[in-house]
């Protein structure tokens, strides 16, 4: 084996190695949480940092959690670091993305020398606020739970206060006190395993060199282009309009999203590092369909650069409400540069999906034991070239699974009456698009609930002639909830999620 493909082989390895070890930290995190929305829904996110905060690694879980991991990385690594420490963070403004998504993050210390970071992100099903659940229709950031910049959780193995004053503002403090410490214990894995593992500073600039040669190879082929596209974000009776301008040159891309609205009054706004992240994605997708595998790391992100304008709804600030930005504006993002990326790449890009979570929370706290329960429910792939669309997935900025049925009744005073694919609801074409699924709730008691959603309005459009998809429909014992929707529904109140398709491929006829 000559040099050059020994190296290679070495940098095969250690990506290998390390991504192992974020998903091992997965395992341990959904193994030993107490709340159905980390051990069930899966969601949550794990990854490796290196010593100066860059991205090594990350397993294969939440994409809008895990592109935006790099921003909270940047602010914690620039604070004294010490053997023992863990921090926390939910602030969206140091590189978070919503409230209930708190991150722990441990430095890595070999003898005494800082060499990495372990960080696992995991959606908390309450962190306070004004409703159940914390995913209300708020017009500002203080309503939608307790805020946490970069803080010390655990000062060289020690509890701080933090923990008390944490839980002390949370409807459900058992459960957030037992997810806590599962994340403790993956960063913990996590810090164990990379320390063990303690790979070469050389090797680890291969890594990256070897993420930027796989963007490069996407990039490159397409010159000197630019590319622009529009699309709109529907958001109860609002129409947001949204732009995008991809410039490529040498390799790189710019991707400039500054003409958007201003942030508004509503939870709808996203954060810069929402934003990043559902800008990257299509691009990771594309590496991984061109090339058979993809390379995540902070090399890639050297050749990817977002533009955002500050006070906009797609890098909003202070005390502008994020709770749904992270949810539902990372979505129709996505769906943007995806717009753009169709000019470039036609035979790869899929019609437009659904691209909605449609977040259901449900909870009261005045119950003993009190209760709080969020779900995001799948929908409908576009159809591609390819093929039809999938039915009845998460899509695109998440990648949960559901609650299974017979969790959902174990644990809250909720009964599930239908779950099935929503038949017709995908568009047609040569290659029609995936269904959206229908979802049937009773509420066993009185409860406050929230549902935020799109694709209420405008349907997942259709591609080279296909048609789109259906839009979505929710409905409170027969009549029709429109969200953003926050509100107490009664004991035997039956919700109805019907949730959008995708659309469709190539014309039928």
């Amino acid at each position: 084996m000559n040099h050059v493909s020994s190296q290679a082989y070495e940098v095969a390895l250690l990506r290998s190695q390390l991504q192992g070890i974020a998903e091992e930290m997965g395992r341990v995190l959904a193994r030993s949480a107490f709340s159905p929305n980390i051990t069930e829904r899966l969601d949550f996110s794990c990854a490796l940092f290196g010593a100066h905060g860059e991205l090594l690694a990350q397993a294969a879980h939440i994409p809008v959690h895990l592109g935006s991991l790099p921003d909270l990385l940047t602010s914690i690594h620039s604070r004294p670091q010490k053997p023992g420490h863990c921090w926390i963070a939910n602030s969206p403004y140091h590189g978070g993305t919503h409230l209930p998504d708190l991150t722990l993050v441990k430095p890595i210390f070999q003898a005494r020398e800082l060499i990495g970071y372990a960080a696992a992100r995991a959606h908390h099903s309450d962190v306070g606020g004004m409703t159940a659940g914390s995913m209300p229709n708020s017009q500002e950031v203080f309503q939608e739970g307790l805020i946490i910049p970069p803080l010390l959780l655990l000062r060289q193995g020690k509890a701080t206060d933090l923990w008390h004053l944490l839980l002390s503002n949370v409807r459900t403090p058992t459960e957030r006190e037992g997810d806590l410490r599962a994340q403790l214990a993956a960063c913990s894995l996590g810090e164990k395993r990379f320390a063990d593992l303690h790979p070469r500073k050389s090797l680890l600039e291969l890594l990256l060199q070897a993420g930027e040669q796989q963007m490069a190879a996407l990039l490159e082929p397409m010159g000197e282009r630019v590319v622009e596209a529009e699309e709109f974000l529907d958001w109860g009776e609002q129409m947001l309009p949204l732009k995008a301008v991809l410039s490529l040159q040498n390799g790189h891309v710019n991707v400039d999203l500054r003409d958007s609205p201003d942030a508004l009054a509503a939870p709808i706004n996203a954060t810069r590092a929402i934003t990043c992240a559902a800008a990257y994605f299509p691009f990771f997708c594309l590496a991984q369909a061109m090339q058979g595998h993809v390379v995540v790391n902070a090399g890639s992100l050297r050749r990817l650069n977002v533009l955002t304008r500050p006070g906009s709804l797609l890098e909003a600030q202070s005390p502008f409400p994020v709770c749904a930005g992270n949810v539902e504006t990372s979505q129709r993002v996505c769906d943007l540069v995806w717009r753009a990326l169709a000019q470039l790449y036609p035979a790869l890009v899929p019609a437009q999906s659904a691209c909605t979570m449609n977040n259901l929370t449900i909870g009261n706290a005045h119950l003993h034991p009190p209760f709080t329960y969020y779900e995001t429910c799948g929908g409908g792939h576009g159809a591609s070239s390819q093929g039809a669309g999938a039915s009845g997935q998460q899509i695109a900025m998440t990648n949960t699974r559901n609650t299974p049925a017979e969790i959902l009744e174990t644990y809250y005073p909720l009964r599930l009456w239908r779950y099935q694919i929503r038949q017709h609801s995908g568009g047609e074409g040569l290659h029609p698009g995936g269904d959206g699924v229908t979802r049937e709730i009773e509420l066993l008691t009185r409860a406050q609930v929230s549902l935020l959603a799109s694709r209420r309005k405008l349907a997942a459009t259709g591609l080279a002639g296909g048609l789109a998809g259906q839009t979505g429909q929710d409905l409170a014992d027969g009549q029709i909830l429109a969200p953003p929707w926050s509100g107490w529904l009664q004991a035997g109140t039956r919700l109805v999620l019907h949730t959008p398709g995708g659309g469709g491929w190539g014309s039928a006829s």
